[in-house]
């Protein structure tokens, strides 16, 4: 029995096979769904007004609910144009990821994931030949043909995202879908914008080091037609009404050629401390402590000494034989005279 209720049940079909659609198309697919509807029954009533789509939208939420689902605005950081993305809001994590790949696929998306927020210079991307590297820190190992293969469905199911010159960057949907996952993990290595307070991987940042103020490029538009001039961060006062004087955030932010190393995992970095503490522990300490600068160690000291007594012996000496030539007698000739 067709109903009017078929309308946001076919949608939602739309949506768990596309994932994430424009504002735009958004709607173009519900007004579709409904002469679809209408095309099965002519007698069904329905109330369609392509303005009132944001209420569809909440009262497909609302039957959503249980299930954990949910129709998610966003923005698209590359050309600012609003999105509708299906998230699942079930667990956290990489638990949604794990909906579709194997256990060590799902590695490798998060050795990228790890290697693309920790990127120098704020440029949350990384080139295509870093990205097929991580493959050699996986266990099981994966051959670069097959890095190559799930790079390629990675980018497909829109996890991530492959520009022009080859760099792999964050889509839209992993920075929605995995919030929590980069705000526990990720909080002081991945910023949000001051304006729409989203995760930010691609925009402006303040061009003094010690301020955290950053926009997106579309909110940083709306920013300077608002007629603001100073820092939008709360602390700083510097003056943004040049666009040139502020620093890139993403890909901008390295030049043709360059790239940077691979960033080394925090993991690694903790178990690296972790073994070096032990070496410490196990090798002994050598028992002679340094000396302190001033201090005259126990040899010199002996020597010192013997070399003043020494010293001391040879004046005493000298101020004996002075004495002796003083009190010495007469010269043989003179005895020899008193003798006649």
């Amino acid at each position: 029995m067709v109903s009017s209720n078929d309308v946001p049940r076919l949608f939602l079909q739309t949506m768990i096979s596309r994932r994430v659609v424009s504002d735009k198309l958004a709607r173009v697919l519900w007004g579709k769904c409904v002469e679809a509807v209408k095309a099965a029954d002519d007698e069904v009533d329905i109330d369609y007004d392509p303005k009132m789509f944001d209420q569809y939208v909440n009262e497909l939420n609302n039957r959503l609910e249980p299930v954990e689902l949910k129709l998610a605005p966003t923005f698209d950081e590359i050309v600012g144009k609003k999105l509708w993305v299906l998230i699942n809001l079930e667990g956290d994590g990489l638990v949604q990821v794990a909906t579709y790949y194997s256990p060590v696929e799902i590695a490798y998306f998060k050795a990228l994931v790890d290697q693309i927020v920790l990127a120098s210079s704020d440029c949350y991307s990384v080139s295509s030949m870093t990205a097929l590297r991580e493959v050699n820190s996986l266990k099981p190992s994966m051959s670069k043909t097959q890095a190559e293969v799930v790079l390629a469905d990675f980018v497909a199911k829109g996890w991530l995202v492959k520009s022009a010159r080859g760099r792999f960057s964050l889509s839209s949907r992993t920075l929605l879908e995995l919030q929590k996952y980069f705000t526990d993990n990720y909080a002081d290595d991945i910023h949000e914008c001051n304006e729409c307070h989203k995760l930010l991987t691609m925009g402006v940042r303040c061009f003094l080091a010690e301020c955290s103020g950053r926009l997106h490029n579309h909110c940083y538009k709306q920013f300077a037609r608002s007629g603001r001039k100073s820092c939008p961060s709360k602390v700083c006062k510097a003056d943004w009404t040049q666009l040139e004087q502020l620093l890139p955030v993403g890909e901008g932010a390295v030049a043709e050629g360059q790239d940077s190393r691979r960033t080394r995992r925090r993991v690694e970095e903790e178990d690296e401390t972790d073994e070096t503490d032990e070496s410490e522990e196990v090798q002994p300490k050598p028992k002679s402590k340094p000396t302190k600068k001033g201090k005259v160690r126990p040899t010199q000291r002996k020597q010192r000494l013997v070399q003043e007594e020494a010293e001391d012996d040879g004046i005493e000496d000298d101020e004996e034989m002075a004495t002796d030539d003083d009190q010495s007698p007469a010269p043989k000739s003179q005895a020899r005279r008193r003798r006649r």
